[in-house]
């Protein structure tokens, strides 16, 4: 699971360590467990370099790669450390097809429109696989047949709209009679060729390539602003400036207020990997049509196969994490005989508005501060797809996509009744969240290991008790645009349904689009 280029020099240079890497959530997804990373030095960061990339995602590591091969000088900003965010959690397919359909997107955008998507989820996809043959990396990848099927006359109509609209795109699809799935069902399509892989095996390979490549890493580096000034964008973190000539931000939503807060809405989606009593695996990626969906693949982990069950994604912050995981377990066992629940995770995308994905220069920044937000469900192609967009613009190269993906792009007239239902939404958590329509509780109610919004003197707080019993208190007041943040008791975590920035139980940001933490009101200890 290394870059293969350069691989005895690098081994050399640097050292190499196991580890488990970190995620944004308490829960252990199988991605994260005993990976081989490179150990970089920190290098100083006085000089001013030609792109600093923000974020260390599939996104951040495929711009910055690029560049550097380029012969370009850059660093990457991350919060945290690479792969903590949601490409530490997808559960990794590969796909020629979207979750905004094709039929969709020629609605939205035109015949040209729906092609040119089409091609770029196809280059996403190429730019994987060219990348893990370039530098040799073991990664898990499959290639693997897709079904989708329908259970009922409302999901078969949509299954004939997605196999119109892929045919149009020239997107390979049929019709087929068979599916590797326990569920009874009526129609379904298959696409050959699609793919799976080991997400964080191909991210640290590519940590290792660019760094291979000369490039910079600075982890547990927050960017909370940016000022511009001469043609030159000076970051500021808490420990450092970063001065460079471009910026991309690549942290799956630009941080602090601004225009995709109006045009994305978070959404969180759970898996769990269980193993059978049968040891009989589908050789598959295999979805149903219900909404919100359900999907299921096999993956070996250390050695022993699982079956990856997930699905059941609502908005961040609006509905019981707990009852999503009990919820995805019952469908689990109604159709499979499990012997063990291995793992469980969930993770956090952006649905965009108009159905496609934010790529491009920053609306309302300075020149030369690039970014890339709203891939719905389909981030590894998507993400990869940004990277060389963004590196095309960093470059001033022409990129076919750049004006299909345009941050600025007029939205189109059918979009408009989505953008006022998820900015009603936020409004209403705005405004409703602030007079009582949670219950109220007393601090002594509140069990180890379990967080809630109570009510203290008049005010509401949200306090977290640990297993030793120690209450960790908090405004609940999200720092990023106000509205009041709600527990999540899976991740352990904070969460704010209007635009889903989170925050671990001391308050400390976990994702953004926030850069501040909740402030810390004190605590008595029980």
């Amino acid at each position: 699971m290394l870059a293969g280029v350069g691989l005895e020099n690098l081994l050399e240079k640097r050292k190499m360590k196991t580890n488990t890497i970190s995620r944004d959530g308490a829960l252990t997804s199988p991605w994260q467990i005993d990976l081989l990373t490179v150990v970089q030095k920190e290098r100083t960061t006085d000089q001013i370099f030609d792109c600093l990339i923000v974020g260390g995602g599939i996104t951040g590591l495929t711009a910055a790669l690029l560049l550097q091969q380029a012969g370009k000088k850059t660093v990457i900003a991350e919060a945290h450390t690479i792969g903590f965010g949601t490409t530490g959690g997808t559960s990794a397919h590969i796909n020629t097809f979207a979750d905004t359909t094709y039929q969709e997107a020629e609605s939205a955008f035109g015949a040209e429109g729906a092609r040119l998507f089409a091609d770029a989820i196809n280059e996403g996809f190429a730019l994987i696989k060219s990348q893990i043959a370039q530098f040799k990396i073991d990664c898990d990848y499959e290639p693997k047949t897709a079904y989708l099927y329908a259970e009922n006359e409302d999901e078969m109509k949509l299954l004939v709209g997605i196999y119109e609209g892929a045919v149009k795109v020239d997107v390979p699809v049929e019709y087929s009679d068979d599916v590797p799935t326990p569920v009874p069902f009526q129609k379904a399509l298959r696409w050959e060729g699609q793919a799976q892989f080991h997400p964080l095996k191909y991210l640290t390979a590519l940590r290792s390539a660019y760094i291979e490549a000369g490039g910079s890493i600075l982890e547990n580096t927050l960017i909370t602003q940016i000022t511009s000034e001469d043609g030159v964008h000076t970051a500021e973190a808490k420990s450092r400036n970063i001065k460079a000539k471009t910026v991309i931000y690549a942290t799956h939503m630009p941080p602090n207020i601004n225009l995709f807060n109006f045009e994305c809405a978070p959404y969180r989606s759970y898996v769990v990997a269980v193993k059978l009593h049968s040891g009989e695996y589908p050789d598959a990626l295999v979805y149903d049509s219900q909404e919100p969906y359900h999907y299921v693949r096999s993956h070996m982990i250390d050695g022993k196969e699982l079956l990856l069950i997930g699905g059941l994604d609502h908005k961040t912050g609006h509905e019981d994490p707990e009852k999503a995981f009990a919820d995805l377990e019952k469908y689990a066992r109604k159709y499979y005989s499990i012997s063990s629940v291995k793992y469980r995770w969930s993770s956090q995308y952006y649905v965009p508005v108009d159905g496609l994905p934010y790529v491009g220069k920053m609306p309302l920044a300075a020149d030369g501060i690039y970014c890339a937000t709203g891939y719905n469900g389909n981030g590894m192609m998507l993400g990869s797809v940004a990277g060389k967009i963004l590196s095309d613009l960093v470059r001033k190269r022409p990129n076919k996509y750049a004006e299909l993906f345009d941050p600025c792009r007029v939205k189109p007239i059918d979009s408009f009744s989505e953008f006022v239902k998820e900015n009603s939404d936020v409004a209403y958590h705005f405004v409703a969240d602030r007079f009582g329509l949670h219950e109220t509780d007393s601090l002594k109610r509140l069990e180890p290991g379990t967080g809630k919004l109570v009510e203290v003197d008049g005010e509401k707080i949200a306090a977290y008790r640990d297993e030793n019993g120690n209450i960790h208190a908090l405004n609940p007041t999200c720092s990023h645009a106000g509205c009041i943040v709600n527990w999540n008791g899976e991740e352990k975590s904070w969460d704010c349904p209007c635009h889903g920035a989170r925050y671990d139980i001391e308050g400390n940001v976990l994702t953004g689009p926030a850069t501040k933490s909740l402030t810390q009101i004190g605590s008595d200890g029980k």
